[in-house]
């Protein structure tokens, strides 16, 4: 549902997204939009959409996301930096003992190491200039990523949901604000659904290790 999200907020505001890695708890994100002033614009719309998503999922109200989003930036033509971040963000998992390579369902390394399209992010310029074609990017942003060796971080294992998701209802005699009428799951909208699953498929094959997608049998249309 996060992928579907990500993807709408992409359609409507415009910007690139380099890297991608949600978390249990958090999520990475390395982006550019059009203008930097929209960052805000972005970051409000696609909290409070995914908010209204998983709240309604759940069956519950109140805030979702703990705190406002931290964002540092930095000029697009320093090669270094947007390395040193991609490798970053793609090193979480690893680092927080839940993976022991690169290779993760829900982050875009997989892109850098096989090439491949996940429908949502694309290679940052700094990656496309490590190598003389392709697969010398690809190879050199491998090794690259197997030099990190980041210190161990603690991970909590609450994955949003683990234990709500799966008595989730509908209620379609629930009042609903105008905010709310727009969810993938209202009024028998079948296709938006599907398209749910066509992102999330799309993403995780072309990144996850097993390229398995799950949750399936959470968001019934």
């Amino acid at each position: 549902m996060l992928l579907y999200a990500i993807k709408k907020a992409q359609q409507k505001y415009g910007f690139k997204l380099y890297a991608l890695c949600i978390m249990s708890n958090h999520v990475h994100y390395l982006l550019e939009p059009k203008q930097p002033e929209e960052l805000p614009k972005i970051m409000h719309w696609l909290n409070w959409y995914t908010a209204m998503c998983f709240n309604r999922m759940l069956n519950r109200t109140g805030h979702f996301w703990e705190k406002r989003y931290h964002s540092t930036g930095f000029a697009n033509t320093d090669k270094r930096r947007a390395l040193n971040t991609l490798r970053y963000i793609h090193a979480n998992p690893k680092a927080a003992g839940i993976q022991q390579g690169f290779f993760y369902d829900f982050s875009n390394y997989g892109i850098h190491d096989r090439l491949s399209d996940d429908g949502i992010t694309q290679w940052h310029p700094a990656f496309l200039q490590l190598g003389r074609n392709l697969e010398e990017c690809a190879a050199k942003y491998r090794g690259f990523c197997k030099k990190y060796r980041p210190q161990p971080k603690p991970e909590k294992r609450n994955h949003w949901g683990s234990r709500f998701l799966p008595s989730m209802k509908n209620k379609g005699n629930q009042k609903k604000s105008p905010g709310q009428m727009s969810l993938p799951w209202d009024k028998q909208k079948v296709h938006e659904c599907t398209e749910v699953h066509e992102v999330a498929e799309k993403f995780i094959r072309a990144n996850g290790f097993f390229a398995s997608v799950p949750g399936n049998e959470i968001l019934k249309c």
